[in-house]
């Protein structure tokens, strides 16, 4: 991981502090266009008060808060709402709809927020709608997919991993492993950040790598069409994009009578994974610490609009939250934070 962006995210954490720890009689004074005005700190009798800003921020991602995934991005930007004293609204299709979640991101625009949090999953399909946000004066940040377009957007930065090289260490991890065929299931076809992640996987593993469909919202037709992908074409390692194909990829393997025979790893993690884990029934997570692709953009939002600064993390302007790898040395220190909705 590049030491720009972990010290960038340390500012952050940081910045978190300091407005976090503010006496209850100190007052915050908002700088710059963001069109808040001076908050003074709640007066709750204690030191612990946090100082209440006229910011309101919108979420808007590609996946839906009842996800396990998707709701630990969510507690992340809750929990910085209440730690910065904001208004944060987290907002989702109800399934992967890049129509419904143009429509969702041009409602919020219209609503005028003082800041915008978007995932770009396709840049082709909400590009103008997120044009439309910046071209409204409207300060953008990205979060977890858009690594490689924000940019051309105008998007200010980017929070999150870069999704082809994460599926490059893992390809690159199950070649030294001895792997030499595999699969990588994708519950989201068309999520170009997965598509890029199966395409690293190919790359790291030098062998191709066929991609199976499955549909996150049906885990027991996943399991079946894991299965007959299975017994169709035996290979020696899966690659899964997430808990939601992790899990149906387990019971697929234990019916098989496969588990810790095929080496099998996954993007992002759940407690069912981590248990997997540590049972040696998987080799590891690449995890992407959601919670902080939720909590940071959230504080960075706040100081822009105070301050008119912004940690950029890298030349490139991507503030890495992932990959982290986990495994079954480390997987007993994370379950717990995961159980919490924290990992």
């Amino acid at each position: 991981m590049k030491r720009s962006a972990w010290l960038a995210i340390l500012l952050a954490f940081a910045l978190i502090v300091g407005a976090c720890s503010s006496d209850s009689n100190d007052t915050a004074t908002t700088a710059g266009d963001g069109g808040g005005e001076t908050a003074t700190t709640a007066d709750s009798g204690g030191d612990d008060a946090v100082s209440q800003r006229d910011f309101r921020f919108v979420v808007v991602s590609h996946g839906q808060a009842s996800d396990p995934f998707w709701s630990v991005a969510a507690n992340g930007a809750k929990d910085a709402g209440s730690d910065m004293g904001v208004t944060v609204e987290y907002q989702a299709p109800g399934t992967f709809d890049m129509v419904e979640m143009s429509a969702i991101i041009d409602a919020a625009v219209a609503s005028q927020p003082d800041g915008l949090i978007v995932t770009i999953p396709d840049a082709d399909a909400l590009g103008d709608s997120i044009r439309a946000a910046v071209a409204a004066g409207i300060p953008v940040i990205s979060m977890n997919s858009g690594s490689d377009v924000f940019a051309e957007l105008g998007v200010l930065v980017h929070v999150g991993q870069t999704e082809y090289e994460a599926g490059l260490i893992a390809g690159n991890r199950l070649a030294a492993e001895g792997v030499g065929s595999a699969i990588c299931v994708n519950q989201e076809v068309g999520n170009v950040a997965l598509d890029l992640r199966c395409q690293g996987f190919e790359d790291g593993l030098g062998v191709d790598v066929p991609v199976i469909p499955v549909d996150l919202a049906d885990p027991t037709g996943s399991q079946e069409t894991i299965s007959g992908a299975l017994q169709a074409n035996p290979v020696e390692g899966i690659l899964t994009l997430g808990p939601t194909g992790a899990q149906p990829t387990l019971a697929a393997l234990d019916d098989a009578g496969l588990l810790g025979t095929v080496k099998f790893a996954t993007f992002d993690m759940s407690p069912e994974v981590l248990d997997a884990i540590i049972a040696g029934d998987m080799m590891f997570a690449i995890d992407q610490a959601q919670y902080l692709q939720g909590y940071l953009p959230i504080v960075l939002l706040t100081k822009f609009l105070e301050t008119g600064a912004l940690p950029l993390g890298s030349v490139d302007r991507v503030i890495l939250t992932g990959p982290q790898i986990v495994t079954a040395d480390v997987a007993p220190d994370v379950i717990g934070f995961s159980e919490e909705g924290l990992r």
